[in-house]
């Protein structure tokens, strides 16, 4: 690659070479000792035979623009990763993150883990978080949740996680600071909200599949989305665009989880949300002592882009969303 991508360079210039299989010789025949080949002008014919079989250069890399992407998202090194395809070309599923991320033999759930170290350690060093946290009443949604599954068999119950997510997108609506990309030294807000949702997998590590433009969804069409991402990141069949396409990022720590969870943001995204363990605690309403239903919610932001001001707007407004499902 010659031209890096998103550069402006005149018409004609030379974007790349490639590496061939094949070695290509051009040979001058001449055309009066061929009455087949015979023409007025010119009087000389070209023909392009293949001449030998080449290697290809030892340290070459081959891979296509959409593996090299990938792998600098996931700040892989590619010419130390074993490709599956010809020539030993580089595939996506070479690179995904059950894949090797090195020549050395590992197990799935250390190849994720690495992954996740890496994008990890870059976002500690490189984004300046800043973290506020909000106990939000769910009582009304938990309501809700109750009459709605009464009739329902458990595998067509419709989950708390569901709901959180539809009110994550529309209250991201007016709060796009947190939804998009901090690229090349400045934010890139994304029209579609795609929530990324972190998937614990039983054999070790994590995967993060987004379903996309969750705010135009129904709640019943995003639980079917949750089941559905959820069966094929275990399985291991998430689609590409799956994985690179979270505008925002949640994590939720379900029943058996902690009380809260302080998210370390996945670049270059400029956010992510913790959902605790809903838990029932005493709360004040109108002077009285009463148990409500809890979650704290917590918001990791880039400071480069928002600050705690508006974090705290955006959980508030969450928590209004909360105190009416039926209107999501």
């Amino acid at each position: 690659i010659l031209v890096q991508p998103v550069t402006k360079v005149p018409v004609g210039t030379v974007l790349a070479r490639l590496a061939t299989a094949v070695e290509f010789v051009v040979e001058e025949v001449d055309a009066s000792k061929d009455a087949a080949l015979v023409k007025t002008e010119p009087h000389v014919e070209y023909v392009v035979n293949v001449k030998k079989e080449m290697a290809v250069p030892v340290g070459t890399v081959i891979a296509s623009p959409v593996v090299r992407k990938r792998a600098q998202e996931q700040h892989l090194d590619l010419s130390n990763i074993k490709g599956s395809g010809p020539s030993g070309a580089i595939l996506l599923r070479d690179i995904e993150p059950a894949s090797s991320v090195s020549s050395k033999s590992v197990t799935p759930a250390e190849s994720i883990r690495a992954a996740i170290a890496r994008a990890m350690e870059k976002s500690k060093k490189e984004i300046p978080h800043y973290y506020i946290t909000l106990d939000i009443d769910i009582s009304p949604v938990q309501q809700w949740l109750q009459k709605e599954n009464a009739d329902k068999e458990p595998e067509q119950r419709m989950l708390l996680l569901a709901v959180l997510l539809k009110a994550v997108a529309t209250t991201l609506i007016k709060y796009p600071q947190l939804n998009g990309y901090y690229i090349d030294g400045s934010f890139k807000e994304n029209k579609a909200i795609n929530i990324g949702n972190v998937i614990s997998l039983r054999e070790g590590g994590l995967m993060v599949p987004a379903i996309h433009d969750v705010e135009q969804m129904s709640l019943t069409e995003i639980m079917d989305a949750i089941r559905d991402i959820s069966s094929r990141s275990r399985g291991g069949h998430l689609r590409s665009s799956e994985l690179m396409d979270a505008t925002i990022t949640i994590t939720s720590m379900g029943e058996r989880g902690s009380d809260s969870v302080l998210g370390v943001i996945y670049p270059p995204q400029v956010a992510i949300i913790g959902f605790g363990k809903p838990r029932q605690l005493p709360q004040v309403r109108e002077s009285e002592i009463v148990v409500c239903d809890v979650i704290t919610t917590s918001l990791s932001a880039d400071h480069r882009v928002s600050d705690g001001i508006v974090g705290a707007k955006f959980l508030n407004a969450l928590a209004k969303k909360l105190q009416k499902p039926e209107l999501l």
